[in-house]
């Protein structure tokens, strides 16, 4: 593998500067998204260790083509040493943040093999920001300190357009660095039934949770547009099928042409049993996926410039069974009889079922 070899060089030479782009830093064009997708997810740790080449000569030759890889994730923590002002003033890239030229490689090799690089950015849970810039974060009735979760962890205000510019700020850093699109994760409310029960809102001014997220897409979107890269959104795999916000902001008809692509988290092991019929969805994750995948694309169909289904699959165990080379494969064939051929496949360990991934011919 003379690319790994050369990686290999170029990362021995890495002295950790601050991520920079200007008259010395050479900005990556973004690449076209692929028609279809086949994506994994890379976490931080991979991107700090040997598991990120594995990761990149999967892409080489299984289906695979895309990477998701966490520019910022849900505890706030930026991948690399950023230039972007608020990042570096509340220590987010502080953390073991990854080598610029060590990214560098890894971005040009994806890139030199034909690999997609999306940069996953967590916006509204950020527990780092919401500590440091507490007027941001949610807050209870008659409170002026944040409002904790039952992990003790305060969520950013999803009415706060700092925290809506933050989160463009560091995508347009991460597409000059070489990523060819964007992905913005929990861009919705709090789910935890305290935070939904106690929470006061003083900026609301009378919309409704699903209205201000239209408004958050929108902002976003036009940002994206900017940088001339698709804009993907993860949403709840339950937003298909449900048909009010769930608490959380997030309603079909309310954001899907608000992106160019939405993911719905169809995991099998988080329905409720008895959802869709299905008495042990995580048994049964063809049936799952089909019934999910077949509530959005019907509700797709009704609004004019919807954006384009890309499901995330599940590639984890979670309670029964366990998931194997079967259940990876049932969701991805779910997929492909509704006539989705795009996924992405979520591990939060970043280590997947290999066997289920057929050969690049």
């Amino acid at each position: 593998m003379n690319w790994l070899v050369a990686a290999a060089v170029v990362l021995s030479a890495a002295k950790d500067p601050r991520v920079t782009v200007g008259a010395t830093d050479s900005v990556r064009t973004p690449l076209p998204r692929p028609d279809v997708v086949h994506g994994l997810y890379v976490n931080r740790w991979a991107m700090l260790t040997p598991r990120i080449w594995h990761l990149v000569h999967l892409a080489r030759t299984t289906e695979v083509n895309a990477l998701v890889i966490d520019v910022k994730d849900d505890r706030g923590l930026v991948l690399y040493r950023s230039s972007v002002p608020l990042a570096h003033q509340i220590g987010a890239d502080n953390s073991s943040p990854v080598p610029a030229l060590r990214l560098r490689a890894v971005l040009d090799t994806m890139r030199a093999n034909g690999v997609h690089a999306i940069a996953r950015i967590v916006v509204v849970k950020d527990p780092l920001l919401a500590r440091a810039r507490p007027a941001w974060s949610v807050k209870a009735r008659g409170s002026s300190k944040p409002l904790l979760d039952g992990k003790g962890a305060p969520w950013l205000d999803a009415h706060q357009r700092e925290v809506w510019k933050y989160a463009a700020d560091l995508a347009e850093e991460a597409v000059a660095l070489g990523f060819s699109e964007v992905q913005f994760d929990y861009v919705r409310f709090p789910d935890e039934p305290l935070l939904q029960r106690e929470a006061a809102y003083a900026q609301a001014q009378g919309r409704s949770r699903s209205q201000v997220i239209r408004e958050q897409l929108s902002y976003l979107r036009t940002r994206t547009d900017s940088i001339a890269v698709p804009m993907a959104i993860d949403v709840f795999g339950s937003t298909t099928s449900v048909t009010t916000d769930m608490g959380i902001g997030q309603k079909w008809e309310m954001f899907a042409d608000k992106a160019d692509v939405v993911m719905p988290m169809v995991y099998p092991s988080h329905y409720p049993r008895g959802t869709y019929g299905i008495p042990m969805p995580n048994a049964a994750p063809y049936a799952v996926i089909d019934r999910a995948l077949k509530y959005g694309i019907a509700r797709n169909a009704k609004i004019e410039g919807a954006a384009k289904i890309v499901p995330w699959y599940q590639d984890f165990t979670l309670g029964k069974p366990t998931y194997g080379v079967e259940q990876v494969r049932e969701q991805i064939r779910a997929g492909h009889d509704n006539g989705l051929e795009s996924w992405v496949l979520w591990n939060a360990s970043s280590r997947y079922t290999e066997a289920a991934l057929s050969t690049r011919k």
